[in-house]
């Protein structure tokens, strides 16, 4: 078997390139050798590699059109973002060490677009990161990009748009990275991937002018219209009675943070987002928008039946404070199916939510706190108006605003200039210091709970007290020994969090709320890491000509000014009233990422 394994593996990988969209006289063989799900993308799908044990690290290339598609995934049909025609969108697969090559076409017509992998660290490639604005230009209609980079860590991550809000339309996918040292190899028999999200029924511009609206005076987001599991409804997982399996959980959410239960069976989690922990049963979960986990389930054999899961969407704002009502009362049952013949008619039934406290885990290679830190940034959390009555959400009384010139663009050419946070405009702009220990503390000020990312680094989570402690007392307390590790925390409502890491990895990564609607409200930080590196960063020659094509200029400060960096004329203060989210600016700027919504 592993021979064949290994055989077959240099045949895929051989003919990727040659057969792209499937079809000829392999794909029909491969088709007969059960392999007819991994053919979904118009590159090979590399969900079978991920099998072999034998392959050594290597390319894996993705050719990619972004498309409009037609779905129904909970049975209201509306466009969606897909993948060569198609969604749910394909995965990506590759083992630690690999190099991925995604090839992109923008094909929407309508609409300018990018991918951004989280999770994945982009050392030496923090241009390809995605996010526009940030360290590209958008790719207008009509152009093509290439992402290039090497996944060198394992885990469970994922691929999303970091574009106008696009993501909650459909264009996201799971990103699996295989370990050859998988510290838990043999204890599980399978992997299963799990991803969960809330679902609109309306297109993201369209749900963000109502929520930027003046007369949004609550600071309300979009409320979804329902809950989808693996991108449907019905989700049916088969399991053999005596097999242990590897669960590799992800919410895809705009808004929602899911609770996670399986009748009758316990999550050993192993991972939380792409970091080993110590492991840890529990019977409940708690996964906010963009977290992910890896637990293992073994499925049990003492009677014959079927047994449901059920998921649910947060029942209020904030889980850990009962005095907040309902908000969506939205629930998905799924099934672990053991028996074909026996039916599917049990509901799992939860009375009260007590998900285990994930600040508590404990990283698996024991290491200790990072410190002492040599810098500290303070960020206080508020909902906000900007100057014409808009609602915003702030970070120290300044919201995010996208400027003319992408951040790592001024950052690569504006030569000494670029250790002056002046030069990038209204970004909210942290200079952080080569090989410097950071400490961030994040004060929030709203009761709702709220996950934040890090882009290009996992960090430690040192302190995550409860709803209601109020903000950051001003001094460390007594932290776990070996904290976990991750790439987004969650804060509870009226309460802080506080993370660490080390400044080891040169570019410019965003901080930000992992609430799509609050990203485009602007909740975003910049954090321009080693700035001194990157003065001598060059771009890929497709990278510069999305900015040609899309008139988007990509050299000197925030407005694009090459002789005077200091010079802040032209620089954006006041997001436009014709606004379509922080991470858009309208046509009048020569960066027009949108046209009408798109009707069947």
């Amino acid at each position: 078997m592993t021979g064949t394994r290994w055989h077959l593996i240099s045949v895929l990988v051989f003919i990727r390139e040659l057969q792209p969209h499937n079809t000829g006289p392999l794909a029909s063989v491969l088709r007969s050798l059960g392999v007819e799900a991994m053919l979904s993308s118009s590159a090979l799908s590399l969900g079978f590699l991920s099998l072999a044990t034998l392959a050594k690290a290597g390319t894996v290339t993705y050719n990619w059109d972004v498309t409009w598609v037609w779905a129904k995934p909970d049975g209201y049909g509306r466009p969606v973002i897909g993948i060569n025609g198609q969604w749910p969108c394909p995965s990506i697969e590759a083992t630690v060490g690999d190099t991925v090559i995604v090839n992109l076409n923008n094909k929407l017509n309508n609409q300018t677009t990018g991918l951004h992998f989280h999770g994945i660290s982009q050392k030496g490639t923090e241009e390809m990161d995605g996010p526009a604005g940030v360290v590209q230009c958008p790719v207008p209609p009509g152009s093509s990009f290439k992402y290039q980079f090497v996944v060198d860590a394992p885990g469970t991550y994922w691929y999303h748009s970091h574009n106008m809000g696009q993501y909650p339309d459909g264009l996201r996918g799971p990103l699996i990275v295989q370990d050859p040292n998988d510290p838990y190899k043999g204890k599980y028999d399978e992997e299963v991937v799990l991803s969960v999200s809330d679902w609109y029924h309306l297109q993201s511009l369209d749900l963000m002018r109502g929520m930027l609206s003046p007369t949004n005076t609550r600071f309300a987001p979009p409320f979804p219209d329902n809950i989808t599991v693996n991108e449907g409804l019905g989700s049916r997982v088969n399991f053999t009675k005596g097999k242990t399996y590897r669960i590799r959980m992800i919410n895809f959410s705009a808004l929602a943070s899911a609770m996670i239960h399986f009748d009758s069976h316990t999550m050993s989690v192993i991972m939380n987002d792409a970091s080993y922990i110590k492991k840890e049963d529990a019977y409940m979960l708690r996964i906010a928008p963009a977290q992910r986990y890896d637990f293992l389930i073994s499925a049990i054999d003492r009677d014959k039946r079927n047994y449901p899961f059920l998921i649910s969407l947060d029942y209020n704002r904030d889980y850990t404070n009962s005095t907040l009502g309902v908000r969506w009362p939205l629930n998905y049952t799924g099934y672990l199916v053991m028996d074909q013949t026996q039916p599917l008619n049990k509901v799992d039934v939860v009375n009260k939510w007590k998900p285990i406290d994930d600040s508590h885990f404990k990283n698996n290679d024991g290491s200790g706190i990072l410190g002492p830190y040599n810098q500290l940034i303070k960020l206080d959390f508020k909902f906000c108006l900007d100057k014409n009555g808009y609602p915003r959400a702030c970070f120290n009384n300044l919201t995010y605003i996208d400027q003319k010139v992408p951040t790592l663009y001024s950052a690569a050419t504006t030569g000494n200039s670029n250790t002056n946070p002046t030069i990038y405009g209204q970004v909210n702009p942290f200079i952080l210091k080569s090989g410097g220990i950071v400490q961030i503390v994040v004060n929030n000020y709203d009761e709702a709970l709220h996950p934040f990312h890090l882009h290009g680094h996992n960090f430690q989570v040192l302190d995550r007290p409860k709803s209601g402690t109020g903000p950051w007392p001003g001094r460390d307390t007594n932290y776990a020994n070996t904290p976990p590790e991750r790439d987004t925390v969650t804060v509870n409502g009226n309460s802080y969090v506080v993370i660490r890491f080390k400044a080891d990895n040169p570019g410019v990564w965003l901080f930000h709320c992992h609430i799509e609607w609050h990203v485009e409200m602007g909740l975003t930080a910049t954090m321009i890491e080693g700035p001194d590196t990157l003065q001598s960063l060059t771009f890929p020659d497709d990278h510069i000509n999305a900015c040609k094509a899309g008139g988007t200029p990509y050299q000197g400060n925030a407005a694009g000014n090459t002789n005077n960096y200091t010079d802040t004329a032209g620089f954006i203060t006041v997001p436009p009233t014709n606004y379509n989210g922080a991470m858009y600016l309208p046509s009048s700027s020569k960066r027009s990422r949108a046209g009408p919504l798109l009707v069947f």
